[in-house]
């Protein structure tokens, strides 16, 4: 986080900053750096403390002033010296006429009052006074947004992290006296930094911190920091991590699927290209509901060794205007700065399906496009793949030639896939070789789907459990005829689908 870019809005004359972040004590540090270059007071307000100056650390708040009206009242009449006046959360209130209207006081006075901006001399000095506001949420009126210029706090880059890093190994080294156990310092160094990208500041130091309080430093910290990182970003709700089978051999079929990830498992190095080739970008999966789009992705990160990071595109949606814009693009931006990583889109229908309706006031039209231009435009190593079950819910400039490198439609299994399938399912509850007729499962489960075929094996299991004995292909066997399958139950939809798909799509197996 560097001092300069924040530095360079204020001396582009923009009278009021904010910021929408939840590093907050990273943020009052950064003030505090640009106020001393740019040689001006800092005053702080908060509901909790009310006005603070702090040219002085050890000056005391100003009485009467954590109401949010009195406080901005008290800076608007009382600065007499060019100041820094930063904000915190300030948002939260400015739902309110009576604050709202002491903030566009104070603002007004800053802009062009005895307080106002004004401009910044050869030497750095500024002259006039400026407003920076931190929230924890974009809970903004139109009012104060159409007067304030936002400005994106990005995630650390690879150097910054390495001395973030650095930093918190050195303070456990003086409190702990750290052990490194570690044969390859530089390795483990690089990849302790590719663990630790799209953290924040702080995270990162949390993280470091933590695996350094036992005393000890080793290669089993690696797993320790990917862990505490999905912690993280399970809690951040934005993106998670989603785990892939180790090998390819534990998906069933989507044979030209593979084939295709084998061609380019190597187009992201740098010999590719130097060839002419561009990394891929991303696929679209179409397909029948259940019929394994997810292991398709999953397929993917395991073919190219990569995280894999699933992003819900409905729980983006916010109340709030504009909050559900900046969560896509933080998400965006955190898959980019968590690079190289497989980015996944579940049931992209549903999150732009109201596109071109105006049913949501535009948000999923603006949603929308801010994803089609990262996609046109992103050039960090993301792999985009979004999967779909209906596609007539699908905006059509999603389809257009080179969104996606390809689109696959994934149909359901013909018999040799299905017997792979109902293999790998035994396979995986220790269940292979114990007489189960696979080739009569096979050819007995026409019709039905990757998910439809592991529920007959469970079925057939809990069956045979019941009774105290081992389980046999007619346990199986009566499950999958218990339950009929959703190409039966849903013939019309699924015909339709695979009707469109014909000549338009890649099939996946």
């Amino acid at each position: 986080m560097k001092p300069a870019a924040l530095r360079g809005m204020f001396e582009a004359k923009h009278t009021c900053v904010r910021i929408v972040s939840i590093e907050e004590e990273e943020l009052r540090g950064l003030a505090r750096e640009v106020a001393h270059q740019m040689q001006m007071d800092l005053v702080t307000w908060s509901v909790t403390d009310g006005v603070q100056q702090e040219r002085l650390e050890s000056e005391a708040p100003v009485p009467n002033t954590s109401n949010p009206a009195m406080g901005l009242r008290w800076l608007s009449q009382s600065l007499q010296r060019p100041t820094l006046v930063v904000l915190l959360d300030a948002g939260d209130h400015l739902s309110d006429a009576t604050n709202l209207r002491a903030f566009r006081d104070l603002y007004e006075r800053v802009r062009g009052g005895s307080v106002g901006v004004g401009h910044v001399g050869a030497d750095g000095r500024v002259s006039k006074s400026m407003i920076l506001m931190i929230d924890h949420a974009d809970h903004m009126p139109a009012t104060v947004a159409a007067v304030s210029a936002r400005y994106e706090v990005s995630t650390p880059k690879d150097d910054e992290i390495k001395d973030i890093a650095k930093a918190a190994l050195r303070a456990a080294q003086r409190e702990r006296g750290l052990k490194v156990e570690i044969a390859d310092e530089a390795a483990f160094g690089d990849a302790m930094v590719e663990n630790l990208r799209g953290l924040s500041r702080r995270q990162v130091r949390q993280l470091v911190s933590e695996i350094s309080s036992d005393g000890r430093l080793t290669e089993d910290d690696l797993d320790r920091i990917q862990k505490g990182k999905r912690a993280m970003l399970k809690e951040a709700g934005v993106l998670e991590f989603v785990d892939a089978p180790t090998s390819l051999d534990d998906i069933g079929g989507l044979g030209r699927l593979k084939g295709w990830l084998g061609q380019r498992s190597r187009s992201f190095e740098r010999a590719a290209h130097d060839y002419g080739l561009s990394s891929p970008r991303g696929v679209l999966l179409l397909g029948v509901q259940g019929a394994g789009k997810s292991l398709a992705s999953k397929a993917i990160a395991t073919a190219w060794r990569r995280p894999l990071m699933r992003l819900d595109a409905g729980s983006l949606f916010n109340k709030y205007i504009g909050e559900t814009e900046r969560n896509l693009r933080l998400a965006l931006s955190q898959a980019e700065a968590m690079s190289p990583v497989i980015l996944w889109i579940d049931e992209i229908e549903k999150g732009f399906s109201s596109v071109g309706t105006g049913e949501d006031g535009g948000v999923s039209r603006r949603m929308f496009g801010t994803l089609l231009t990262w996609m046109q435009e992103h050039e960090t190593p993301v792999f985009l793949v979004a999967t779909a079950n209906d596609i007539e819910q699908l905006p059509p400039e999603l389809m257009r030639k080179g969104r996606f490198d390809e689109i696959f439609f994934v149909d359901l299994p013909e018999r040799p896939v299905r017997e792979q399938i109902f293999t790998i399912h035994l396979k995986k509850r220790g269940k292979q070789g114990v007489g189960i007729d696979v080739p009569e499962l096979g050819e007995l489960a026409a019709g039905f789907s990757g998910a439809e075929i592991e529920q007959a094996v469970l079925g057939g299991l809990h069956r045979a459990y019941s009774k105290g004995r081992e389980v046999t292909t007619e346990d199986i066997a009566a499950a999958v005829r218990e339950s009929p399958p959703m190409s039966v139950t849903r013939r019309e939809a699924i015909e339709e689908l695979r009707s469109w798909a014909r000549g338009r799509c890649v099939p996946a197996d």
